[in-house]
C-alpha cells in the first residue's frame, strides 16, 4: 500500500516538475521579449513624436505623448520585474517543489488537498499547484496533529478538519522517502535533515520547522518576543523564517530595510547571510552591536571583541562593569541630563582662522536664555538658529578684514570665472566688483563655521561625559553595586586617562552615545519597524535599554541562551526580569525552546552535564560517538592526538573546528597544525570569512556557528578554572554536531570535574 502511494505521489510529483520546466521557458521567453521592448522604446523614445512647442495645444500634446511613452516604459519595466521575481521562485521551487501535503475539509465543503513548499506557484489559470510555507493556510501544517485545527486568514480565525500530514524528502525530480504524521514533524525527517554535513553557510530548514518554531515565527502581537532557547534549538533559524514571514505577511507594507538585525560578530553575519535570499526575500539591515555604536562615535577608539573578551579584570573592574551596564545607571544618565536643562551643559568656544568666532560662554548664555519649557533638543535648535543669524550678521564687517582684501587681490583668473559664474558680467565701479566677490569668499569660508553649527561641534561631549561620571553618585546608589565613592573616584580617574587618548570601553560607549542623544533631543531611528538581537545573553540591561530608545516605533525579537553568556557572565541571568521592564508586559511573550536539535544525543547529554543548574534541555534522539577527552603529560604529546583526530574527521569528510579559549591559543594551534602539513584556516577577526576544511577559531568568534566535529583545545585548569568560565566552556562544546573531542595537558579543567565519566571515552 506505502509503495502504491508513493507511486501516486511521484505521478503528482512528475506533473509539477513538467508545469515548472514550461513555467520556466514561459518566463524566460517573457522576460527577453519584454527587454527588447524596453530597449526598443528607449531607443526610440523622441523618434515615435515630433516634438512642437509652437503654441499651447501643440505644447500639451506633446508632453502627452512624452507622458504615454514612459507609462509604456515603465509598464514594460514592472513587467520585467515582476516575471523576472517569478521565474527565481519557479527555479527554487525546480530543485525542491514541495515538503508536505494535508488533506482538510471546512465544513460541508468538498475535501482539499494542498501542497507546500518554499514559494508559491499557480498553473496558467491561476490554480494554485503549491502554497508558499509562509500563507495563511500553511500554517495548518506546522500548528497541531490530526482532526479540528483552527489557523488565522486575515478575515478571521478558521476552523478546519484535518485528515492527512504527510512529508516528503525529495532530491533531482524523485521522492526519496515519505511520512504520513499525526504531528508537525515526524523525528524520521528530522532525523534526515539533521543527519547532513554541516557547510559554511547556515540553510533554511523550512521544512522541519516545529510548532513552537512557527509559534515564533508567525506572532504579529507581541511588542517583546523573547526567546529562550538552549543550544541548536533552532532560535535563529526561526528568527530568520520569522523575518521572512513577516516581510511575506506585510508586503506592500513592510521593506526589508525596515527591519534591523543585530549579530554577534560579522563572521555570524556570513554565516546567516544566505538564508533569507534562499526564502526569495532580501537581506535585511544587519549590524553587529559594536559596528552600530562605533559608526555613531568618530574619532574614539572603541574596545572590540577582541580587547572586550582578553581584557583581564579586577573584582572592582567587575563592579565598575556590572553598575555601567544596568537600568539604574541608564535611568541615572537620564537624571543627569534634565538637571542640564537648568545649567552646566559643557560647550566649545567655535573658532576660525585660529580666533575665537563664538565663545563657549556666549553659545552657554545663549542656551540658558530660553525659559524652562524649553527642553534640551528644543534649547540646542533655537541656540543654533540664533548662532547662524548671528554668523549672516558678521558677513559684512568680516568683509573689510585684511585676511579677505588679500584674498580677493590674490584671486585667479580660473577663480574668478567660477565665482563669477552667477553673478553679473560687468560691475559698475571697482567698489561694487571688490564688495561681490568678497561676499563670495567670506561666505565660502564661513561653511565651516556654519558646519561646526549644524554638526553640534560647539558641544562638549566629552567633558559633559566626564561631568556625569563625577556626579553618577548623586543619581545612582553606589552601595548597591559594591562601590563606596573613593573607589568609584578612583575608577573614574583611571578612565579619564584612557579617555584623554581617546579610548572608550565597551560598557562606556553605550552610555557616552546615550548621553549625546539626551544633549541633542535625538528621537531614534522611527522608521524601523521590527528589531531582532541575537545572542541576547551578552548584552546588558542598558545596552538593551539604548536600542529601545534608538527604534521607539519598533517590535522587538530577543533571543538567546543565558547559559551562553560570554562577556556577561552571571549577571545574564537576571537579563529577562530588567528587559521586561522596558516594555507593557500585556505585550510581552517569552517562549522557551528546550529541544536540542544541533547535536547528537550522547554530545547534547554531555554538554549538559557541564552546567550546573539543571537547565532543562531535552537532548533529540539522533546518535552518535560519545564525546572524547584526551589527556596528556604535555602539550607536545596533545598536539600529536590533535593531528591524529583531524586526520580521523578529514577522511570521513567532516568540517572540523579547532576551537581555542583566546587568539594567543588559537594562533599557536593553527602554526603546529600548518607545520606538521595540515591544511587550516585560522580566524583572527570577525571580518574573515568561514572556509571550506579545518579551521582554528578563538571562542568568542564562534558564537552561533556549528560544525561536524568540535576540537575544544586545552580545556585544562590554566583556561578553564574560574567558576564564571563555565558557561563558555559550554558554549565552545554545544558548536558540535557530530562529533566533539576535548584536548588538555597535564589535568583536565575543574569545572569538567561533575561530568559523569560514563558520558563520555578517555582516548
Amino acid at each position: 500500500m506505502a509503495e502504491q502511494e508513493q507511486a501516486l505521489e511521484q505521478t503528482h510529483l512528475d506533473g509539477i516538475m513538467k508545469q515548472l520546466t514550461a513555467a520556466d521557458a514561459r518566463l524566460s521567453e517573457e522576460i527577453a521579449r519584454t527587454k527588447a521592448e524596453e530597449q526598443s522604446l528607449n531607443k526610440n523614445f523622441f523618434s515615435d513624436f515630433s516634438i512642437n512647442l509652437s503654441n499651447d495645444a501643440e505644447a500639451i500634446e506633446t508632453a502627452a505623448s512624452i507622458q504615454q511613452q514612459q507609462q509604456m516604459l515603465d509598464e514594460r519595466s514592472n513587467s520585467w520585474r515582476q516575471s523576472t521575481q517569478q521565474l527565481a521562485t519557479v527555479r527554487r521551487l525546480t530543485v525542491n517543489p514541495f515538503f508536505a501535503r494535508i488533506d482538510f475539509q471546512e465544513g460541508i465543503a468538498k475535501p482539499e488537498t494542498i501542497y507546500i513548499g518554499l514559494g508559491s506557484f499557480t498553473d496558467t489559470k491561476g490554480k494554485f499547484l503549491i502554497y508558499d510555507w509562509r500563507a495563511p493556510i500553511s500554517s495548518i501544517y506546522y500548528d497541531g496533529g490530526l482532526g479540528a485545527v483552527t489557523y488565522q486568514t486575515p478575515d478571521g480565525p478558521q476552523t478546519v478538519n484535518v485528515d492527512l500530514k504527510r512529508q516528503f524528502v525529495i532530491a533531482d525530480g524523485k521522492i526519496q522517502t515519505m511520512f504520513d504524521t499525526t504531528e508537525t514533524i515526524g523525528d524520521q525527517m528530522l532525523l534526515e535533515v539533521l543527519g547532513e554535513k554541516s557547510d559554511t553557510q547556515m540553510k533554511s530548514i523550512v521544512t522541519t520547522i516545529q510548532r513552537e518554531q512557527d509559534q515564533i515565527i508567525r506572532d504579529t502581537t507581541a511588542d517583546l518576543l523573547f526567546v529562550q532557547g538552549a543550544a541548536g534549538s533552532g532560535k535563529t533559524s526561526a528568527v530568520l523564517q520569522r523575518v521572512a514571514y513577516l516581510l511575506y505577511r506585510y508586503r506592500g507594507n513592510l521593506t526589508a530595510s525596515q527591519v534591523i538585525m543585530f549579530s554577534p560578530n560579522q563572521l555570524f553575519s556570513d554565516y546567516i547571510g544566505n538564508v533569507l535570499p534562499e526564502l526569495g526575500e532580501q537581506n535585511m539591515v544587519q549590524f553587529t552591536y559594536y559596528q552600530y555604536v562605533t559608526r555613531r562615535v568618530p574619532n574614539i577608539d572603541v574596545q572590540n571583541l577582541f580587547a572586550q573578551f582578553s581584557a583581564v579584570k579586577t573584582d572592582t573592574d567587575k563592579k565598575v562593569a556590572r553598575l555601567k551596564g544596568s537600568l539604574a545607571f541608564f535611568n541615572a544618565t537620564k537624571q543627569y541630563a534634565q538637571t542640564l536643562e537648568a545649567s552646566g551643559m559643557r560647550f566649545r568656544d567655535i573658532r576660525f582662522h585660529d580666533q575665537v568666532f563664538f565663545s563657549k560662554k556666549k553659545i552657554a548664555e545663549i542656551f540658558y536664555s530660553y525659559n524652562e519649557n524649553y527642553h534640551l533638543g528644543n534649547r540646542l535648535t533655537a541656540t543654533k538658529e540664533r548662532l547662524i543669524n548671528m554668523l549672516n550678521r558678521r558677513v559684512d564687517s568680516e568683509m573689510r578684514a585684511n585676511w579677505v582684501q588679500e584674498a580677493v587681490e590674490n584671486l585667479s583668473d580660473e577663480r574668478i570665472r567660477a565665482l563669477q559664474n552667477d553673478g553679473p558680467s560687468e560691475f559698475k565701479d571697482s567698489d561694487a566688483e571688490y564688495k561681490f566677490f568678497a561676499r563670495k569668499i567670506v561666505l565660502d569660508a564661513f561653511k565651516e563655521i556654519q558646519t561646526a553649527i549644524v554638526r553640534n561641534h560647539f558641544l562638549n561631549v566629552r567633558g559633559q561625559y566626564m561631568a556625569f561620571l563625577r556626579a553618577a553618585g548623586q543619581f545612582v546608589a553606589l552601595a548597591d553595586f559594591g562601590l563606596s565613592a573613593i573607589t568609584w573616584d578612583a575608577d573614574v580617574d583611571a578612565f579619564l586617562t584612557d579617555f584623554r587618548s581617546r579610548q572608550l570601553t565597551m560598557a562606556d560607549a553605550t552610555p557616552y552615545l546615550y548621553l549625546y542623544d539626551l544633549m541633542t533631543g535625538r528621537h531614534g531611528e522611527r522608521n524601523m519597524r521590527y528589531v531582532f538581537i541575537d545572542e541576547i545573553q551578552d548584552y546588558t540591561p542598558y545596552q538593551l535599554a539604548y536600542l529601545r530608545t534608538s527604534f521607539p516605533k519598533a517590535k522587538f525579537t530577543l533571543l538567546g541562551d543565558l547559559n551562553q553568556a560570554i562577556f556577561t557572565k552571571g549577571d545574564s541571568h537576571t537579563l529577562i526580569q530588567d528587559v521586561a521592564k522596558l516594555f507593557d508586559p500585556e505585550k510581552t511573550r517569552v517562549v522557551q525552546l528546550t529541544q536540542s536539535y544541533r547535536s547528537t544525543k550522547q554530545v547534547t547529554e554531555f554538554t549538559k552535564a557541564i552546567l550546573k543548574s539543571g537547565q532543562q534541555i531535552d537532548a533529540f534522539n539522533r546518535q552518535g560517538p560519545l564525546p572524547a577527552v584526551y589527556r596528556r603529560a604535555s602539550e607536545d604529546e596533545l598536539m600529536q592526538a590533535l593531528i591524529s583526530q583531524i586526520d580521523t574527521d578529514n577522511a570521513a569528510k567532516l568540517t572540523t573546528a579547532v576551537i581555542a579559549k583566546t587568539l594567543a591559543d588559537a594562533e599557536r594551534v593553527a602554526d603546529a597544525l600548518k607545520q606538521a602539513g595540515i591544511a587550516v584556516t585560522l580566524i583572527k577577526s570577525e571580518n574573515q570569512r568561514l572556509a571550506a576544511g579545518v579551521i582554528v577559531v578563538p571562542s568568542y568568534l564562534a558564537k552561533g556557528l556549528e560544525f561536524d566535529a568540535v576540537m575544544l583545545w586545552q580545556a585544562n585548569a590554566a583556561h578553564f578554572h574560574a567558576e564564571d568560565e563555565r558557561e563558555l566552556l559550554y558554549t565552545i562544546a554545544s558548536r558540535a554536531m557530530h562529533r566533539l573531542v576535548l584536548f588538555a595537558s597535564p589535568e583536565l579543567s575543574p569545572l569538567l570535574a561533575q561530568v559523569p565519566a560514563d558520558l563520555y571515552e578517555e582516548k
